[in-house]
């Protein structure tokens, strides 16, 4: 039974029904392309250099920021950030910016349904693709980055294939650098931490519990929420309302469940309540942001 701390709530309070749902900053038509890929300058500078938070539900972003600086909103918590290095933004992940004007850099757009063995959600649980993380730019990433511009405003043969290579080939250097503990910051943050991060990854499906995280862990409650407080200035049980909610999200999406089975499933005992903590999160029912994506090839 998941208790009373644990229960999934809104991680924006008031303002999580104003948070939209955008296919990329903020157009509402379907994602037109295999990937899309911008320069910062290109949009922020005609919005004043602000985005305001939003989210993806079908679009997984990288963004290299080269020079300049930002003040970046991942879930809520916010980040002051001075480039270079190169932030990973996962599908459903609440994000939005206040860039610094001439803030340089590049803004990748993946469907999901282009890379679909490295960017579905099931695919990136545990993984560093998973979830909202900073890595150091080297130059072959620049590289890289700039050969998927060229070749996205390219009309040669074999494009779209192309385009796809490269962008798995971002994704897998992404990766493999979390492996190697490259993510910038990485060292700063408690491993009990990020070990939270992939048990949330592993078990959200199980209903587990802050109680059940804080043992697996071998951690007070307390203890645990101090940790991820630190990390980023919510305590644990927000992450896993989050989360779950996150997860809510993608099973109506990607799978036929029933609502009920869906909420029994991430651990509330009433469907009722699911439906309740799933429209105070996303300001709508669970069966109506399914029917939102009905038909919707992304």
């Amino acid at each position: 039974m998941m208790n009373e701390a644990a229960r999934p709530k809104s991680t924006q309070g008031p303002r999580s029904q104003a948070i939209p749902i955008w296919h990329l900053y903020g157009e509402a038509n379907a994602f037109p392309d295999v990937i899309h890929i911008e320069r910062i300058t290109d949009r922020a500078a005609g919005l004043d250099w602000k985005i305001a938070a939003h989210r993806h539900a079908h679009l997984h972003q990288f963004f290299l920021l080269q020079e300049g600086a930002a003040r970046i909103t991942l879930d809520g918590a916010v980040h002051a950030d001075k480039p270079p290095f190169l932030l990973n933004v996962p599908v459903g992940l609440v994000h939005g910016f206040d860039f610094a004007a001439g803030t340089s850099g590049w803004v990748m757009t993946v469907p999901v349904q282009t890379l679909p063995d490295l960017l579905n959600p099931a695919a990136t649980r545990g993984t560093a693709l998973g979830h909202a993380g900073y890595f150091a730019v080297s130059d072959p990433l620049i590289e890289l980055f700039a050969r998927i511009e060229a070749e996205h405003g390219s009309a040669r043969p074999a494009r779209n294939v192309m385009l796809r290579a490269l962008a798995a080939e971002l994704a897998c250097m992404i990766l493999r650098d979390w492996d190697q503990g490259a993510g910038v910051g990485t060292g700063q943050l408690d491993p009990r931490f990020q070990q939270f991060l992939v048990l949330v990854d592993l078990h959200i499906r199980d209903g587990w519990c802050l109680r059940d995280y804080a043992r697996e862990i071998g951690l007070s409650e307390r203890h645990l929420s101090r940790i991820c407080r630190s990390a980023t200035g919510r305590p644990a049980a927000q992450l896993i309302g989050a989360a779950t909610i996150r997860e809510a999200c993608r099973m109506l999406v990607y799978t036929r469940a029933s609502v009920s089975s869906i909420g029994y499933g991430l651990g509330f005992e009433d469907p009722s309540y699911f439906s309740r903590a799933f429209r105070r999160a996303m300001g709508l029912s669970p069966q109506a942001y399914r029917s939102g994506f009905d038909g919707d090839e992304l």
